[in-house]
């Protein structure tokens, strides 16, 4: 590894002493505007688990794919379609999988933790690495523990180190501070959120796994702090489109002390994620209002909203789980299932085989949530 170009942590320049506002309000404002659009859409949905569910699936999938963990969004889905199945169950699932659906779990629990009194403080973001760190690659990594051994940001194809973290024998005294700035500060929120996932960065207090939680707190310190009424904003899809900048951006950070620059990048991101979320929301309510006429029709029944709320928030699933789960009588969901296959309003993925029943996608809901 090649050292030149490599930007040490900024010590003893967190938390900014001064940041110059003048500098970042506007896009601070648009990102401000653009997250209370997006947090009022939610409220608004008769049904915000159809939106929040394929949401969560992209962030698991997007921000483990951030950190070299690849699978897909039909991957996730069919292992959640399977998770209840004791016969069969998830066997024969690959371990990336596995990891990105643990990334999904610790951060509900993470969310359940919270509501139920637990500050968003050390010892849960421990608790929270050793879940997502429990299984896989990550598992062999201290899971839970902070690094005892300094670790490196390093671009692995150029064989360049990029960054070097506070010091393993600094990073007590640097947790302490971030989190009493996660407490005391009185900088606006999204201000704070911005300079608490970039210092956290910094620190990469973990062998693995630095990013995945890093990007979580953004989400847990929105939630808490009230500017988001559910803990289900995620910036992840932004990041990695533009991982380049926002690497250097950080970067930037340490080797210049200009906490604005990065202020700035992290609103743009908050703004556009926002804006993203809100079109794959009007897509996924127009689909919805489009399907519900359609779902009337062919299936002429009382329940047939009840099937298409369970089909949106299920886009793959197993026969049984549709028969058992969706509150429909099972005569009639069987009944269903042969009407919308006819239709072709969903699709065979795998047939019934033995005591294993077929499963089966909802593939126009698919087309809008693929990453």
């Amino acid at each position: 590894m090649k050292f030149d170009k490599a930007v040490k942590y900024h010590y003893d320049k967190f938390p900014p002493k001064e940041l110059d506002y003048d500098k970042f309000i506007n896009p601070l404002l648009k990102a401000t505007d653009a997250l209370a659009r997006y947090d009022q859409m939610l409220k608004n949905m008769h049904n915000s688990e159809i939106l929040l569910a394929p949401l969560r699936n992209q962030e698991a999938v997007i921000s483990s794919r951030m950190e070299g963990t690849i699978s897909t969004m039909d991957e996730i889905l069919k292992f959640e379609a399977d998770s209840e199945n004791d016969s069969e169950g998830a066997k024969n699932v690959r371990s990336e999988i596995f990891e990105t659906i643990l990334y999904q779990r610790a951060l509900t629990n993470a969310h359940r933790a919270m509501e139920e009194g637990y500050p968003l403080s050390q010892h849960l973001i421990n608790t929270i690495h050793q879940q997502l760190l429990s299984f896989g690659r990550g598992a062999t990594k201290s899971p839970g523990k902070y690094k005892t051994e300094q670790n490196f940001l390093a671009d692995k194809i150029k064989q360049e180190v990029l960054f070097i973290p506070i010091s393993p024998e600094k990073l007590n005294d640097g947790l302490e501070l971030l989190f009493s700035y996660i407490k005391d500060s009185t900088d606006p929120i999204l201000v704070k959120t911005a300079v608490m996932h970039l210092e956290f960065e910094a620190l990469h207090p973990y062998q693995d796994g630095n990013g995945r939680i890093g990007r979580m707190l953004i989400t847990l310190l929105l939630w808490s702090s009230g500017t988001i009424s559910a803990p289900h904003f995620y910036i992840s899809g932004y990041l990695e489109e533009n991982k380049d900048e926002y690497i250097d951006t950080m970067r930037y950070v340490s080797e210049h002390n200009d906490w604005e620059r990065w202020c700035i990048f992290f609103f743009k991101a908050v703004e556009n994620q926002a804006m993203m979320n809100l079109q794959i929301a009007e897509n996924i309510k127009n689909l919805y209002e489009e399907m519900k006429q359609i779902f009337s029709d062919v299936l002429s029944s009382k329940w047939s909203f009840s099937a298409l709320d369970y089909i949106f928030t299920n886009p793959i699933f197993r026969n049984n789980k549709f028969t058992s789960k969706s509150g429909i009588p099972a005569p009639t969901a069987a009944r269903f299932t042969r009407v919308l296959l006819d239709k072709e309003l969903i699709r065979t993925l795998e047939e019934p085989s033995g005591r294993r029943p077929a499963l089966y996608a909802f593939e126009p809901l698919l087309k809008l949530v693929r990453v």
